[in-house]
């Protein structure tokens, strides 16, 4: 069943808004945003695989949500089926990505940390993201890096020395979440779904995003500042019920 303003678009980050960074989407939150699919209708976009997104949405994913864009945009589903791909192997080449991965490994590799794990590169369909911490270590590991990368901005040191190292590949670097980020060619940052949702015949009156990362360098500032979106800043999923429920449930 079409939503009741099917021309009013609701974009969504995921982490940090619809659930806690890297946590599954709450029953209550998850029985709230069912509630918005029925008023307006609705689009996530996230930089993580879909794998991943799937599983902090409990499978749901498909079945819930009309538009769903993992990797910003670079895999993109719509109603359930797989629409587009786009692949930074393709866009990049071997050669670029090889000098850029063993650059990054070997700065990491001379970084003290509170502890170190595995995966420190993981290699996705349309970026690569990079974590010092190691994306295997556990939630209390992970929160351990958090706090100590807001002391030492270990990742903001991280992303000025790689531009400095290639400034020639136009590549962007968007921080997120509390381990990580995310480098991608220019234009693939979440405005990359956009693309989508403007040439397939939609007539959306309004365009609205609502994601925590909207600061500059944030992986959420260049859709957030798109003149064709209506920006929404929230601070935690709890926010973005409040502002939603002011905005259609008052």
């Amino acid at each position: 069943m079409s939503p009741k303003h099917a021309s009013k678009l609701f974009i969504f980050d995921i982490d940090g808004t619809l659930t806690a960074s890297r946590k599954k989407i709450t029953p209550d939150m998850e029985e709230f945003m069912s509630k918005v699919t029925e008023e307006v209708t609705v689009a996530l976009v996230g930089g993580s695989d879909f794998v991943k997104i799937n599983e902090q949405l409990n499978g749901q994913a498909l079945v819930k949500y009309e538009y769903v864009f993992s990797e910003n945009g670079l895999v993109y589903h719509r109603n359930g089926e797989l629409v587009a791909t786009k692949s930074i192997q393709e866009h990049m080449g071997n050669e670029k990505l090889q000098s850029f991965i063993n650059f990054a490994l070997k700065y990491m590799s001379e970084l003290t940390l509170p502890c170190k794990r595995g995966t420190f590169i993981e290699f996705r369909k349309g970026m690569l993201n990079v974590c010092p911490v190691g994306r295997s270590c556990s939630q209390e590991e992970r929160d351990e890096f958090g706090e100590y990368d807001k002391v030492h901005h270990i990742r903001e040191k991280f992303v000025a020395e790689l531009r400095k190292q290639f400034p020639e590949m136009g590549l962007v670097y968007s921080i997120g979440g509390q381990i990580s980020f995310d480098v991608f060619p220019e234009g693939w940052d979440k405005r990359y779904c956009l693309q989508h949702l403007f040439t397939e015949g939609n007539s959306f009156t309004e365009v609205h995003f609502f994601g925590d990362k909207t600061f500059p360098g944030g992986n959420d500032h260049e859709i957030f500042t798109d003149p064709r979106v209506i920006g929404h800043t929230v601070t935690s999923p709890e926010d973005t019920r409040k502002q939603l429920t002011d905005m259609l449930f008052s």
